[in-house]
């Protein structure tokens, strides 16, 4: 192998979190970590080629914001990538810390809630710098072991695993999540799935692998009403993969656009839920894929990263004048303990952050990236799109091989589509995790279309 080779490194760290450390993945409710049941992990894959480097991170935690991404490119210089050679990918685990609030602001959570209440917001700030830690941690040591490899990929379905959650009333209104008692109302799924089950992986010259790249999208929910650390899906499949890998290969997950994706069929009240049985499927569907793995590559390297400007969805003056009234009052706990508030309470004050952001910028920042591995590639987008745009960039895509990434380099909140967001529904209702103009999700698929368009050109 030559000098001129793709090279690849990758590592993983352990970041799971102390007892005590507030979880992430629910709404105005305290979580400390009260059990570990399975281990948190920052993984990285390092590449290089010709001296230009880029970095792959997936994150067992629910979401990392701006500021906390930021933070992660800046030490990612010490390593040599620059900011746009990062993508940064939490994996959306609901039993996992946040880096980051995603309900207001954390000047907002400062100037307005008692300290003693620091936990509403949801990020643990003494959770941060060890996370942080061990973020840097990975990408020293996935940049320190690379070597040649050559990249070869495959791709197969498995519709067993994941489900649109959204389903269409008979009224036309739409229900997330639907209940026994709602079923006799449906009249269909909202939406698609995307069953592909992705597969990539980089091999030195003996056919090792050393690292593995694994495409799936559903939101990873299982454990995301307990006070117990959990790797949930992404986790299960990490580890049933190991055994096919070895030892010396880091698998890691690519979680897809699932705003509108969950591992709960609701129309089959009989269903095992399992974590551990969702990633054994994946992995059996991974292992069938690579019977038909491809010829290895060696592969140019290459990538664009872009800001687009989304437009925000209006608040009316009625609904600000609503939350305004409402977070005027005693905060509505829901238990004994006040360990629980109410969601209107939550939402309006997401509301108030919401309308002062939007005083002083009126519109949002929203990262877009593109990453080309020879004939593969990746794309990462910010926050939780539905399922439609990543199956629109599959369909316009230069190369089968399309990886997608959601909640990506900074970014969150819901982007329906704009027949959800009339049609209404948990994901629809405003606030600072649902706060994108109806045709965000179009402008979001335009710009990551034009980036593919532009690296295989």
């Amino acid at each position: 192998m030559n000098g001129d080779m793709l090279r690849a490194g990758a590592a993983e760290v352990d970041i799971t979190p102390a007892l005590g450390i507030q979880i992430g993945g629910d709404i105005g409710k305290r979580r400390p970590v009260e059990a570990i049941h399975e281990r948190l992990y920052a993984r990285a894959l390092a590449l290089d080629s010709k001296g230009r480097r880029f970095c792959f991170l997936s994150i067992d935690l629910l979401e990392i914001t701006e500021p906390y991404d930021a933070e992660i490119r800046r030490r990612a210089a010490a390593f040599g990538f620059t900011p746009d050679a990062v993508m940064v990918h939490p994996l959306q685990n609901h039993a996992a810390p946040a880096l980051g609030n995603e309900f207001w602001s954390e000047e907002y959570q400062d100037r307005v809630f008692p300290s003693d209440l620091w936990w509403l917001g949801g990020v643990d700030r003494r959770y941060v710098e060890p996370a942080l830690e061990g973020i840097t941690l990975v990408m020293q040591r996935a940049t320190e072991r690379m070597v040649p490899v050559a990249v070869r990929h495959a791709r197969t379905m498995d519709a067993r695993v994941a489900f649109n959650r959204r389903f269409i009333l008979r009224d036309g209104t739409a229900v997330c999540h639907p209940g026994a008692q709602t079923r006799p109302r449906i009249l269909q799924a909202e939406g698609p799935v995307d069953p592909e089950v992705g597969v990539m992986v980089f091999q030195t010259a003996d056919g090792s692998a050393i690292a593995a790249l694994l495409q799936h999208t559903c939101h990873p929910c299982h454990g995301g009403s307990h006070n117990a650390i959990m790797a949930g899906w992404p986790g299960a499949w990490v580890d049933a993969m190991r055994g096919t890998f070895g030892s010396a290969c880091v698998p890691m997950v690519v979680n897809g656009c699932c705003g509108n994706i969950h591992h709960c069929n609701h129309l089959d009240p009989t269903q095992d839920q399992n974590h551990r049985r969702m990633g054994a499927f994946l992995a059996d569907s991974a292992c069938l894929a690579l019977q038909s793995l491809g010829e290895p590559q060696q592969v140019p390297l290459d990538w664009r990263m872009a800001q687009i400007k989304l437009p925000p969805r209006a608040i009316s003056s009625d609904e600000l004048a609503q939350a305004r009234a409402l977070i005027a009052q005693p905060i509505p706990f829901t238990n004994a303990d006040k360990t629980a508030t109410d969601w209107n309470w939550c939402y309006a004050h997401s509301i108030c952050d919401l309308a002062e952001r939007l005083a002083r910028q009126p519109y949002f920042e929203y990262p877009v990236q593109a990453v080309r591995i020879g004939e593969c590639a990746l794309v990462a987008l910010g926050g939780e799109p539905f399922v439609e745009v990543q199956l629109r960039l599959k369909r316009e895509s230069p190369v089968n091989a399309l990886f997608v990434a959601h909640m990506a380099n900074g970014g969150i909140g819901y982007i329906p589509t704009p027949d959800a967001l009339r049609r209404g529904g948990y994901e629809t209702r405003t606030a600072n995790w649902s706060k994108y103009a109806p045709e965000a999700l179009d402008l979001i698929g335009d710009k990551a279309a034009s980036l593919l368009a532009d690296l295989f050109c």
